[in-house]
């Protein structure tokens, strides 16, 4: 299996970073080694514990003169701490909410669209890509402090994708920046803006000479890897997350194990891990199996009996909160990322994953999984599943049935 077409660059160095004790230390590294640009996307930004140092870097980066571009989802990150306004403001960080609800929140369809990607960009050299906000991993915004780290990946990047990953935050900063002008009416010359920020956003890369001596001269990672950068947007990347799991997993011919926080796929999703089974490929789940939203936790119910009929098996994890959306296949082909396997995900929110060829990443991947199965999950028992109360069942189709409707309301079809 060579991930079936899709566009595999080589020469990429990726190194695979668990949770935030790893992701933090390297992502503040890297800003405070970042000569010329930072660019950063994030659903949340904490600004306690670890996210307050990863806070402090910006601004850091800021004060010397480096251009720092930061942008957050407006579900995920409503409002700044007037403390951190000021500071960042003070310093010269540039920073953005994104999509705002406003006094009718999210009863407005359209503002389902959120910014879910968790992106980091540096000199046009060093790229971060995963499933990790900018919140410490032993505290949850709806639950507190935990006694265990949330279960998480990030990869840190270099090579040819760094190059999209830049390109990707560079438009999505100029489109707002152009909405913005067209909010106050100036519409052609928002429409000019916009036009603009798309060539910016495809020639700003910083030249080698420049960004060599900066945070492209971190620790060593292993080279020559193949890797590709995947997006989901609402333009022209509507299914392309969907799409490279659904190939890759047609392809398997002996081992898939895929670990996701919110697990409710599509039709085709789930006919493919069916038939991934039925044809003899052991199929491996882990899930989330802490009570963290009501949709998340019984939306996910349902689907379960058609993959357990086929042999499929699910593990549920309870050690802490299950955060990772993140996939190992025939022990090559791995994948990071934002995107879970839900409708809001492959359907409505901005997702970045990145792909991964490269035998000695997903060795070590999938040694993580198994090892969090064995040590913090619980295999789900088909009969015990058949036989759970019929409260459990009423609350589970209700919920499927919730945001099967919801979906309806938003217009797609899952």
């Amino acid at each position: 299996m060579r991930a079936g077409g899709s566009q595999l660059r080589a020469d990429h160095q990726v190194q695979l970073l668990e949770g935030g004790q790893a992701y933090f230390p390297a992502l503040v590294r890297a800003i405070d080694r970042s000569l010329h640009e930072v660019r950063m996307e994030t659903y949340i930004f904490n600004f306690t514990a670890s996210g307050e140092g990863v806070a402090e870097a910006l601004e850091r980066a800021a004060k010397r003169g480096v251009a720092v571009y930061l942008v957050m989802d407006g579900v995920g990150t409503p409002t700044l701490p007037p403390r951190w306004i000021a500071r960042f403001d003070a310093a010269g960080v540039q920073w953005r909410i994104f999509s705002p609800l406003g006094r009718l929140g999210l009863l407005i369809p359209s503002r389902w669209r959120r910014l879910h990607r968790k992106l980091c960009v540096l000199d046009g050299q060093l790229a971060f890509c995963g499933g990790i906000n900018i919140l410490d991993d032993f505290f949850d915004p709806n639950h507190g402090p935990l006694v265990a780290p949330r279960f998480d990946f990030a990869v840190q990047v270099t090579g040819p994708l760094v190059r999209a990953v830049h390109d990707a935050c560079a438009q999505f900063w100029w489109r707002q920046q152009a909405a913005r002008t067209a909010r106050s009416a100036q519409f052609v010359s928002a429409w000019h803006a916009l036009q603009e920020a798309v060539a910016q956003g495809t020639r700003a890369a910083i030249p080698e000479s420049e960004a060599s001596s900066g945070v492209g001269a971190s620790e060593p990672l292993s080279a020559g890897t193949l890797a590709e950068l995947v997006l989901r947007d609402n333009l022209l990347n509507r299914s392309r997350i969907e799409r490279a799991y659904r190939r890759a997993i047609g392809e398997a011919r002996h081992d898939i194990i895929i670990a996701n926080a919110y697990f409710v796929p599509g039709g085709k999703l789930r006919k493919s891990l069916i038939h991934a089974a039925t044809r003899g490929v052991r199929v491996r789940l882990l899930l989330q199996g802490r009570y963290e939203y009501f949709m998340q936790y019984h939306a996910a119910r349902p689907v379960y009996g058609a993959l357990l009929a086929a042999g499929v098996e699910i593990h549920e994890y309870s050690a802490s909160f299950l955060h990772a959306k993140v996939a190992v296949i025939d022990g090559h082909w791995a994948t990071v990322g934002s995107s879970n396997l839900d409708p809001l995900s492959l359907l409505l929110a901005r997702e970045a994953n990145v792909v991964v060829d490269d035998r000695p990443f997903a060795r070590a991947l999938q040694a993580r999984l198994e090892q969090a199965m064995a040590e913090g999950g619980k295999r789900v028992d088909p009969q015990a599943y058949a036989d759970r109360p019929w409260q459990q069942r009423l609350l589970d189709r209700l919920a499927y049935g919730l945001m099967r409707g919801l979906l309806f309301l938003s217009g797609k079809r899952y």
